[in-house]
């Protein structure tokens, strides 16, 4: 099978800058050299590949459209396609990448004090440190707004107790972000690892995102300096914005998947030898789920596109992200099933990525917004009508 040069039906990266194009080949190579050789074996054990890390700091691949405090200050555009990359090894490395830039040190940069960004910006960038996300609950996720952990103040301490569940990075974060009810509104935590009554477990039995590390978080009377607190984090709505971050990544991400999928499909379709010493690939039916694969992928290339560049303006809206999360995921998951159908009986196992692949979108599907939740939000926006709870 023949290395993965890119899928570009149009001309698409006639649209992208040199500089964009060179981090994209760099981040390319490392998932080629560095990923895809040792994903399966992690995929199988249900462990994250931590030797990675370091390597991901070194290329600046977390945190690189945040700026100062060591930080690149690359394009959106930039970052969508090094999530695109780390994707198309594996959903578990651009969740690693997304939850640490978007999710961790984005919230850090966006509503941290100074102090709090000089200590934690610089090593989490460098992957010499590790964040955690906490905002979904057992009984609360799609809507975050219902959630029940409760902060108090108790003299030169804030005090939280709750539990947060599906946290990508959970067992293996130096810190956390917790959201959590102050006095009623939602205000924005950093809960250390070791801080007494603070604790992460596995989440076992996961047949989606195995080489992520996935934990639930337990908060029993935890007590953390009061300089601990997101001073700007105040409000649902600063929750939300963080997940904006990681739902445009997610939507450049999947894109990556998809490729990886029909590239595979492509490559299978040419080998395998069908009747007649015909190749599938000369086969009607294939050919059409093929076509149907690559007009999809190349349409959401220049919807994701587009989106990066209106982001870069600071023109991109919540509701335009939810569009490209929705869209790209779905298409990314029947490209992957696609792809299963016309590997056959190779498509189970995982001498090819395509059974991961499918596994794991699975999960990217409900994640960081349900496939359903962003079809309301597009919904609330065309119609004037918010339906969530009708």
């Amino acid at each position: 099978m023949q290395a993965f040069k890119g899928v570009d039906y149009m001309e698409f990266d006639a649209l992208l800058s040199e500089e964009e194009l060179m981090v994209r080949r760099m981040v390319r190579r490392f998932v080629d050299e560095q990923v895809k050789p040792v994903i399966e074996d992690h995929h199988r054990r249900g462990e994250f590949p931590r030797e990675l890390i370091s390597t991901m700091g070194d290329l600046e691949l977390l945190g690189p459209n945040l700026a100062g405090y060591g930080l690149p200050g690359m394009s959106n555009v930039v970052y969508g396609l090094i999530m695109q990359e780390l994707e198309r090894g594996d959903s578990a490395v651009r969740s690693f990448a997304s939850v640490q830039g978007s999710l961790v040190m984005y919230p850090i940069h966006a509503f941290g004090s100074e102090e709090q960004k000089k200590q934690w910006l610089p090593p989490l960038g460098r992957g010499e440190k590790v964040g955690c996300y906490g905002l979904t609950e057992p009984d609360f996720g799609s809507n975050p707004g219902g959630m029940t952990t409760r902060a108090r103040r108790d003299g030169d301490r804030f005090v939280l107790n709750g539990a947060k569940m599906w946290i990508t990075n959970g067992t293996q974060a130096e810190v956390a972000v917790v959201f959590a009810k102050l006095d009623g509104e939602v205000n924005g935590f950093l809960v250390e690892k070791g801080t007494p009554g603070f604790q992460a477990e596995k989440i076992q039995g996961k047949f989606s995102l195995r080489a992520s590390d996935t934990a639930s978080l337990y908060l029993d009377e935890c007590a953390v300096p009061l300089a601990n607190r997101l001073p700007g984090a105040r409000g649902l709505k600063t929750a939300l914005m963080c997940l904006n971050q990681a739902r445009y990544g997610i939507a450049w991400g999947a894109i990556g998947a998809a490729m990886e999928c029909y590239h595979t499909a492509l490559e299978y379709a040419r080998e395998r030898i069908q009747f007649n010493d015909r190749p599938i690939a000369g086969h009607q039916l294939v050919q059409e789920k093929l076509v149907w694969m690559i007009t999809e992928i190349t349409k959401a290339q220049f919807m994701t596109l587009h989106a990066g560049r209106l982001k870069d303006d600071d023109r991109l809206k919540f509701y335009h992200v939810s569009l490209l999360k929705r869209n790209n995921v779905d298409m990314a998951l029947q490209c992957a099933r696609l792809a299963r159908d016309i590997l056959g009986a190779a498509g189970i196992v995982d001498d090819h990525p395509v059974i991961r692949h499918m596994l794991n979108l699975e999960s990217v599907r409900t994640y960081e917004g349900t496939h359903d939740i962003h079809t309301l939000i597009v919904g609330e926006q065309i119609t004037g009508w918010p339906a969530y709870g009708a």
